[in-house]
């Protein structure tokens, strides 16, 4: 009894790993030949360093370099707080190479260059034409929706959020503005992340609602806009070699698996998609595959629906405490007066309490 891993991130590469520390050599499909710089912020949050320290990846391996301290931008407002511990940024090309090759030399057969084009219950439709039925099959495609497994276009809302990203490269100006800060700046109808990477460059990621890319007519216009709109928005923006804008469509923020079936189990953002300013959706992703295989190696396929279930609990108030940020945060008149008092008070503190997955086991 072989379990199927459908995808190649964070998520199924932790669950191949608990597999494989257990003794099931699990297989596990990726369809992109070459590992991918999925689009992503890359930050990975002080229990995010953690999980992945228990799965075999230590944090000296990630970057050399640590996020100390977040900073806000709003309407001309600017809020600096200490972060509660220290975090890191890194390409998902690097954390998914560790990953998925602690996988292999584990055990894991992990099998490049397989694209599923359909599930249907336990059984995939491959592009090449082969049919895989496994007992059981963890679902782990990230943002990328399967036929027949995708998630309900409803929960795209009426005015649906796209993520954009642009790398810029090392330079001293971007380490000095950015240096060890995760930065967020609030605009209308989104908000851009900033944060420095393992080699050097700066990783900008936004998440903009379509109405106002459309009002901007396409992302370069928009990122001129934004940059006229904030002028410390602008000078990151100005700073080094950009590469060329990549764009994700339709993410479902605040999306949960809430029920499952026997021998399916949904991992990261196939069971939960957290608003991308929160900073855990490494951490999801970790926490779901990992707990998934618990769940399997403890009960086997029958586990799916209850431990599905269980995850969608666990996501709940991480997810809406997220949202309730993200809400205000899209609308940075009405934030930037908060910004000082957050500061002061430790209420990022708080926030960022509340936004973290529990890693409990099963």
């Amino acid at each position: 009894m072989t379990p199927l891993i459908l995808g190649g991130g964070p998520a199924g590469a932790a669950a191949a790993i608990v597999l494989a520390r257990a003794g099931t050599r699990a297989t596990l499909i990726e369809r992109h030949r070459d590992t991918a710089d999925a689009l992503c912020g890359g930050f990975l949050s002080w229990r995010t360093l953690d999980a992945l320290a228990a799965l075999g990846i230590e944090r000296d391996r990630l970057s050399r370099d640590s996020i100390t301290r977040v900073r806000l931008f709003a309407n001309g407002r600017v809020a600096e707080a200490p972060l509660p511990a220290p975090a890191v940024a890194v390409s998902r090309r690097h954390l998914d190479t560790l990953l998925l090759d602690h996988a292999a030399a584990l055990g894991t057969g992990v099998e490049r260059g397989v694209a599923a084009r359909a599930v249907d219950g336990r059984t995939i439709r491959t592009a090449d034409g082969a049919t895989l039925t496994p007992d059981t099959l963890f679902l782990a495609t990230g943002k990328h929706d399967v036929r027949g497994a995708a998630r309900p276009a409803g929960a795209r809302g009426g005015d649906p959020t796209l993520g954009l990203r642009q790398r810029r490269s090392p330079c001293a100006t971007l380490d000095r503005l950015v240096g060890d800060a995760i930065e967020l700046h609030l605009f209308d109808r989104g908000y851009a992340g900033i944060a420095r990477q393992e080699d050097g460059s700066t990783n900008i990621c936004l998440a903009v609602h379509r109405s106002r890319l459309d009002a901007a007519g396409d992302p370069t216009r928009l990122l001129i806009e934004l940059a006229a709109e904030s002028p410390a928005l602008g000078e990151r923006l100005s700073a080094g070699i950009g590469s060329a804008i990549e764009a994700v469509a339709n993410v479902p923020y605040g999306w949960r698996a809430t029920a499952g079936t026997p021998g399916c189990f949904r991992l990261g953002d196939q069971a939960a998609v957290i608003p991308s300013l929160a900073g855990e959706g490494m951490g999801i992703a970790l926490a779901s595959g990992t707990s998934a295989a618990q769940a399997w190696l403890a009960d086997g396929e029958r586990a799916a629906p209850d431990w599905q279930r269980d995850f969608a609990r666990r996501a709940a108030r991480p997810l809406r405490t997220a949202g309730a940020v993200r809400a205000l945060a899209e609308r940075p008149a009405a934030a930037a007066p908060l910004l000082s008092i957050a500061a002061r008070t430790g209420l990022i503190h708080v926030i960022a309490r509340l936004t973290r997955i529990d890693h409990a086991t099963h």
